[in-house]
């Protein structure tokens, strides 16, 4: 079987400058920023954001640094743009329920409009009412009132008088009071002592008038009282009369001052009704007051207070349909708030404390929300599952239900909301909402999907370079050279891990371009600074990975760099940290004897494996069940372990490593210790491709390095993992002086050539030729089965212990 031996150009891809066709990134400032790589996601968002119809929201999905959010946001404004101003939005007072504010929509601008007219009217109202109240033509109403009032009580009181002297009392008015006394027979008052003299018949006789002047006096204040509402009606009605043609003027001006093609007209038209009503039934408190009167004075302004407007949204200013981005989408910023203030031990509000959210401010237009922040409040993401339910919004304040005071309720008019909402969010929440949620799928029925990675062509090239000319005019940074723009593109290939595909991740290339211009000291951005640029991010995360490498130097962690061993072996394992990722060898090592127990993988009986790794082992387990177990049941026992390694081990890139030193221990064929593996295998020997190949390559180099490479040193691949090679600079100097090697294999056989020196003789169809791996084996295996039998123990069919 034949491997191959890879030469620098399979091992990175290198970007011609002349390919990019400019000179440098100023030229491209003009064009616009594509999509790059993102056709599907363009085409979806296009789609959904000119999708007027309900439940065709967007859910964008994609790596953080993609460009989900920003590109989405360009394009919600382009699409805003070309759509109508949504209405205008004011709470008023209802004054049927003061409790439940109305809501009344209004066509841009017109809401502000309204505010300003109900001012304007609250102050014309406070000069002009006065002023009517105290002209001449009220004075002369109200005297001519109070003289036919004050002459009808007179006339009653005089009828009074002369009843209560037909029965010899006398009447007189004292201190509000209506005093009588009794007469004698001259006409004198009688004191308590002569009244009680006088004969037992007289005295009855007075007791009886008594009792009748009574009943006159209760009816003598009934009429009075009635005369007192006939005239303080009369006086409300000449305030009225006084006062209704100059607010029937002022209304009809407001009226006139807006526009037509309100849709709420009606409801506006009996708001302005419910004003006028209001006003003319408190116009009395519109009179000249003394200025300490605080009574008065709170209570005028109450009733002015209710003709104020409260505009929660307006429009006036907007161009086109809203775009909002709710980065803090709170209960409050999202729905919107109901303001309270304590007033003795009570919260209170009123129609005028109502706050608009994002949801009432994107109405006609976009809301961008992240996922993320949403599900983080329970509350937040159960009300919001509710607005898309029905599409209308109650604006509601939570915080008074968990407060220890008293709260005056108030219940704002649920108003209909119109928005496109637009959800960012990760693959795996798109999933989890599409199966843990049935009404998900309804609300949000397009998906724009935002790769991580996209094919490479001169097309997408140019494209990088036109984002990195719009990055440098937003940061304000100085321009790239067209040979530096195509070391950035080089960069994001190795982001990908693939020579034909680039990342979509331009939030990494952005943070490059940044800090490439920061070590530019004049003129263009040079190969020079990425370079630089590149080689102090890597020297600022590099401080694990260095004392990793510098505790096999010292002989810590053991490595073995030179000749060969038996059953021992580097494979090469990824290590990420979260802000970066590196390659780093570990030795595996294999021991194998007579025995029934199988394959042991040590790190899964002391729990230091995940279930990938343990799969692999046990896939392994199969292939040399399969190789050598045809005839008759293996007489093996063998153990597998990660030395000096006391983290968990997740992944199957080693099971190539681990079946090497399998073969090894069994044949007792030692294992060049110069050479690094990883790779997967199937049941079948084939060597499957694995993830970090760059990172473990470099990771073995560096260590290769700092012993002394002399041309032994090689790394073992697959060979489907060849179009992902992106590796530094510094090892295709080495591989093209013949001090290192990358080779790639299809299968382990071709491997265990490489690593023993010897033919495989894998093949299973054929016998194996002698002093191959595989006949030595089998001896080895068949020694094995001998002891057993001896030993008298039974040969179970399995070769791996669970």
């Amino acid at each position: 079987m034949a491997l191959t031996k890879l030469n620098t150009a399979d091992l990175r891809i290198s970007i011609d400058p002349e390919r990019l066709g400019f000179a440098d990134t100023a030229e491209l400032m003009l064009e616009p920023l594509p999509w790059i790589g993102q056709e599907r996601a363009e085409t979806a968002a296009r789609f959904g954001l000119g999708l007027e119809q309900p439940g065709y929201n967007l859910f964008v999905l994609g790596e953080v640094g993609s460009g989900r959010s920003s590109l989405l946001q360009q394009l919600m404004q382009t699409v805003a743009a070309g759509r109508a101003q949504p209405p205008d939005l004011c709470y008023l007072h209802n004054f049927d329920t003061p409790e439940r504010p109305r809501a009344l929509r209004m066509p841009a601008g017109q809401g502000r409009q309204l505010r300003q007219l109900m001012a304007a009217l609250v102050k014309s109202l406070q000069v002009e009412v006065p002023k009517r109240l105290e002209g001449q033509d009220f004075k002369a109403g109200s005297e001519r009132i109070g003289k036919d009032g004050q002459a009808q009580k007179a006339a009653a009181f005089t009828e009074l008088t002369a009843f209560a002297e037909q029965r010899s009392f006398a009447l007189r008015r004292e201190e509000g009071r209506l005093v009588f006394t009794m007469r004698g027979d001259k006409g004198q008052a009688l004191t308590e002592k002569e009244a009680a003299e006088l004969p037992l018949a007289r005295r009855a006789e007075f007791d009886r008038a008594e009792h009748e002047l009574h009943g006159e006096i209760n009816r003598f204040m009934e009429k009075t009282a009635a005369l007192e509402r006939v005239m303080n009606e009369a006086l409300a009605e000449l305030r009225r009369q006084a006062v209704r043609p100059m607010l029937e003027h002022e209304l009809q001006a407001i009226r006139v001052g807006l526009k037509k093609g309100i849709k709420d007209s009606v409801k506006l038209g009996a708001y302005l009704d419910q004003v006028a009503h209001d006003l003319l039934e408190n116009v009395e408190l519109f009179e000249v007051f003394e200025p300490d009167d605080e009574s008065r004075r709170e209570a005028l302004e109450a009733v002015l207070q209710r003709y104020r407007v409260n505009l929660v949204v307006d429009n006036e200013a907007s161009m086109g349909a809203p775009v909002i981005v709710e980065n803090n989408p709170q209960f409050r910023a999202l729905f919107g708030s109901i303001e309270y203030q304590a007033e003795n031990d009570v919260l209170v509000t009123d129609f005028s404390r109502i706050r608009a959210g994002s949801l009432l401010k994107a109405h006609g237009g976009f809301l961008m929300l992240h996922l993320r922040d949403l599900v983080a409040d329970p509350l937040v993401w159960e009300k919001l599952r509710r607005f898309l339910r029905n599409g209308r919004l109650q604006i509601e304040e939570p915080g008074t239900l968990a407060s220890s005071m008293g709260a005056v309720s108030l219940e704002p008019e649920a108003v209909d909301v119109d928005v496109k909402i637009v959800l960012i969010g990760a693959s795996a929440h798109f999933y989890e909402l599409q199966e843990g949620d049935p009404e998900f799928s309804r609300h949000f029925r397009v998906k724009v999907d935002f790769a991580d990675s996209f094919i490479a062509t001169d097309a997408t090239y140019r494209a990088t370079g036109i984002f990195v000319a719009h990055a440098c005019r937003r940061l304000a940074l100085p321009h790239f050279s067209a040979a530096a723009v195509a070391r950035l593109v080089e960069e994001t290939h190795r982001e990908a891990d693939d020579r034909t595909r680039q990342s979509a991740i331009f939030a990494r290339t952005e943070a490059l371009v940044t800090e490439s211009a920061a070590l530019c000291r004049a003129g263009l951005v040079s190969v020079a600074n990425v370079e630089a640029a590149l080689a102090a991010r890597t020297a600022r995360h590099d401080a694990v990975a260095q004392r990793l490498r510098e505790s096999v130097a010292e002989g810590d962690r053991m490595i073995s760099l030179q000749g060969s061993r038996v059953g021992q072996i580097n494979a090469l394992t990824q290590i990420d940290l979260g802000d970066t990722r590196f390659g780093f060898p570990v030795r595996v090592t294999a021991r194998t004897f007579a025995g029934h127990e199988g394959v042991v993988n040590i790190e899964r009986e002391v729990e230091l494996s995940g279930p990938i790794h343990d799969k692999g082992v046990l896939i392994l387990g199969s292939y040399l069940s399969a190789l050598f177990g045809q005839l008759a049941p293996m007489a093996l026992s063998a153990s597998i372990v990660f030395e000096q390694e006391y983290h968990c081990v997740e992944g199957d890139s080693a099971s190539c490593a681990e079946l090497y030193v399998l073969l090894s221990s069994l044949s007792g064929l030692p294992l060049r210790q110069g050479v690094a593996v990883t790779g997967a295998v199937n049941q079948h020997g084939e060597v499957l491709p694995v993830g970090g190949l760059n990172e473990k390559i470099e990771g073995w180099f560096r260590i290769c390095e700092r012993a002394g490479l002399d041309g032994s040193h090689a790394v073992l691949i697959p060979e489907r993992n060849r179009r992902h090679l992106m590796l530094d600079r510094d090892i295709l100097d080495a591989v093209e002086r013949s001090l290192f090697q990358v080779v790639a294999v299809g299968h382990v056989a071709e491997g265990i050539e490489l690593l023993t020196g010897q033919a495989a003789g894998l093949a299973q169809d054929i016998d194996a030729p002698p002093g191959s791996v595989r006949a030595l084996a089998e001896q080895t295996l068949r020694d094995y089965r001998r002891a057993c039998l001896r030993a008298g123990r039974a040969l179970p069919a399995r070769s791996y212990r669970r």
